[in-house]
């Protein structure tokens, strides 16, 4: 082989090494960093460890550290659902791709108070329908229990945010020992009792605009009220 053909062939091979090494290099996905535990926290960050608000969509690997055997670490979106168990502790990487959209990542067994959620690309921010606003015409029913739960609903199901003067027929229902309904209105206050457990029909004077409340005077501070706007 002369001396040219035998640096043709090299520049040839080198030149095929460099364009490996140039598409594994831009082959390479970028890495997030998620942790959950040892404590009740959990967390999502980028390389540069700024926690995740928003990102690109694309393919990602995400290594997730779980140092807790009681905790997960619960990634869910469109497209995408990967967790840890529990009992599991360790290390873990998975390779996602994120579309258009938003993701939440969360302990299964304490999702209420560790999460967290972000947006990749452009998610479509959809419309919210307008409210319908109730008239003295439609019968209101008012829930109060067996659970933790307190509503305010038509008698066809839909739930009430505005809602129009005039005398309402509402009926309520109170269904647990623990619980009471009570209605708060310019210029009406009234409420069933905690041993109750029945049904009333109540006769509600709206004369005012102002802000229809509703609660379980026991257990309104942990999320059994609500509220609906008295409008002209």
């Amino acid at each position: 082989m002369t001396r040219a053909v035998a640096l043709a062939v090299s520049l040839a091979v080198a030149a095929l090494l460099g364009a490996a090494d140039g598409s594994s290099a831009r082959a390479q996905n970028p890495q997030l960093f998620g942790t959950v535990g040892p404590d009740f926290d959990i967390v999502l960050k980028d390389a540069q460890g700024n926690q995740m608000t928003k990102l690109d969509k694309g393919t990602y690997e995400i290594q997730i550290e779980d140092l807790s055997d009681f905790h997960t670490f619960h990634l869910r979106g469109p497209g995408v659902d990967e967790r840890t168990t529990i009992g599991f502790t360790g290390t873990m990487t998975w390779t996602v791709t994120f579309t258009d959209g938003t993701y939440s990542y969360f302990c299964d067994p304490h999702s209420s108070t560790m999460r967290g959620t972000f947006t990749a690309g452009n998610p479509v921010v959809a419309t919210p329908p307008p409210t319908t606003v109730v008239t003295p015409k439609s019968k209101l029913v008012l829930t109060s229990g067996p659970r933790f739960v307190i509503t305010l609903k038509t008698a066809a199901g839909k739930t009430v945010k505005k809602m129009k003067r005039g005398t309402y027929r509402m009926l309520v229902r109170d269904r647990s020992q623990a619980h009471n309904a009570h209605v708060k209105a310019p210029g009406f206050d009234r409420k069933t009792t905690l041993p109750f457990v029945g049904s009333q029909t109540w006769k509600v004077k709206l004369a005012r605009v102002g802000t229809f409340r509703f609660l379980c005077d026991p257990h309104a501070s942990t999320g059994m009220r609500g509220s609906a706007k008295i409008v002209r």
